[in-house]
């Protein structure tokens, strides 16, 4: 595995480094239910939050759509007293963006296992199957409902559609298009405009992952932004459709080092979708 060479593992962790941590983490298996009952990492708790999604970044809604992700994740157990670990079938885009989200939440020490599950498995290590369905319990006798999530929320992380309409003309800022060739190009429509934001650079989420959904190593994904423009001295926004692929990149740029990412919260579901957003259909050729 290729973690070790990244300078800042804050938002990493391979299956060696897991295998010893076990017990002293909270695991969150963020794949699909019927996966996590077919094998997990034991300990683990599933959660499923891919259809918690914002389109409007506006502060209203921005400020109801994460006291969600609080009482979610505080009902899996998290808190700022123990590190957290979120996996997927690879290093995906669910597991990113919860690690993302716990981030701008506040947690201090969130990580996502790079190669999910299949790293886990290839490494030697078991997953073990979910019990059969206890009984139904007794409501007079139910535990007491688990606090949401308290941390120091950190925005930084973030960007609103207002922070994109001004890094348009900030020639220190770069937007990262990370979504397939067809949706920047806006030959595939995923919402009622199609196309890009003016001078976004387009590198696909998945060009720094590895043919097993591990993250590549450091100086491949550092050459390969860097030859984009998409340098550290820069101010880096990545935006996809939902927040979900853009999260995984703000993951592998963190890990670089780049000190200022901010994942496009909304992305396209909100930018494509609005009658005043600034959109240009790039050429085809170009």
């Amino acid at each position: 595995m290729p973690v070790g060479d990244f300078p800042d593992r804050k938002y990493l962790i391979d299956p060696r480094e897991l295998g010893e941590r076990l017990g002293t983490v909270t695991l969150i298996d963020l794949r699909p239910a019927e996966e996590f009952s077919v094998g997990h990492i034991e300990g683990s708790k599933h959660l499923d939050i891919y259809g918690v999604s914002l389109n409007d970044s506006s502060e209203a809604p921005l400020n109801a759509f994460l006291p969600i992700f609080r009482t979610l994740f505080g009902a899996r157990g998290v808190s700022v007293h123990k590190g957290v670990v979120i996996y997927d079938h690879e290093s995906g885009e669910r597991a990113a963006r919860a690690v993302w989200l716990l981030a701008v939440l506040g947690h201090p020490d969130v990580r996502i296992l790079d190669g999910g599950t299949q790293a886990w498995t290839a490494s030697g290590r078991r997953l073990v199957r979910l019990a059969e369905a206890p009984p139904p319990a007794d409501p007079a006798k139910a535990p007491p409902t688990p606090p949401p999530f308290k941390g120091t929320p950190d925005l930084g992380l973030l960007a609103t559609r207002f922070d994109v309409l001004r890094a348009i003309e900030d020639d220190e800022t770069v937007i990262v298009d990370v979504r397939r060739e067809s949706e920047h190009r806006g030959t595939e429509r995923r919402a009622r405009r199609a196309g890009t934001i003016p001078g976004a650079v387009h590198i696909f989420w998945r060009d720094h992952l590895d043919d097993k959904g591990a993250f590549r190593p450091a100086d491949e994904i550092r050459d390969l932004y860097v030859s984009r423009g998409a340098t550290p001295d820069k101010t880096i926004i990545p935006f996809c459709h939902g927040g979900y692929r853009s999260a995984n990149t703000f993951l592998a740029l963190k890990s670089l080092g780049y000190p200022r990412v901010r994942n496009y919260v909304a992305s396209w579901g909100e930018w494509g979708n609005r009658d005043d957003s600034k959109i240009i259909v790039p050429n085809p050729t170009g």
